[in-house]
């Protein structure tokens, strides 16, 4: 579509909408005649507008690489510093190298756990069927430890 506009109502949205440069705009010699008496131009004053004057480009030499690279700035510039690489943080629960550095019993540990597993494992194919700790004590060592656990909650009996 075609789309006409008033210069004195001209806005960037209509110019370039979305923010995408690139429309396709024709303008009549009037409309710039307009422009100028609007918003003026580097030479002249804008005569609509009071006090306002379009805005000077900052820098006269739009090259900025070759100024950047030039002998002038480059002598004037510090050295660069150098880069300082952090580590990220490792979780010593799920990565094994870092909890042995914190504590190096792990791997003992680790290793009789796995033992301990092989071992119940092949008593499991066996079908041995070991005693639990308290089937395996006797009557008189079972009946101490209760008589311990009785004068202990008498000592406490309010």
């Amino acid at each position: 579509g075609v789309d006409t506009c008033c210069v004195p109502r001209l806005n960037l949205l209509q110019l370039a909408p979305g923010g995408h440069l690139g429309r396709f705009c024709v303008w009549t010699k009037s409309a710039l005649q307009r422009l100028d008496s609007l918003y003026g131009t580097q030479t002249r004053r804008a005569s609509e507008k009071k006090g306002y004057h379009l805005p000077r480009p900052i820098m006269s030499q739009p090259d900025l690489n070759r100024i950047i690279n030039s002998d002038e700035v480059q002598s004037a510039v510090r050295p660069g510093r150098p880069v300082v690489k952090y580590s990220r943080k490792k979780n010593p629960l799920k990565n094994l190298g870092v909890m042995n550095k914190l504590n190096p019993y792990v791997k003992v540990l680790r290793r009789h756990q796995a033992l301990a597993r092989l071992a119940a494992a092949e008593a499991k194919k066996k079908g041995d069927k070991t005693k639990s700790k308290k089937a395996a004590m006797s009557k008189e060592q079972k009946a101490k430890i209760r008589a311990t656990k009785a004068a202990f909650r008498k000592q406490f009996a309010l």
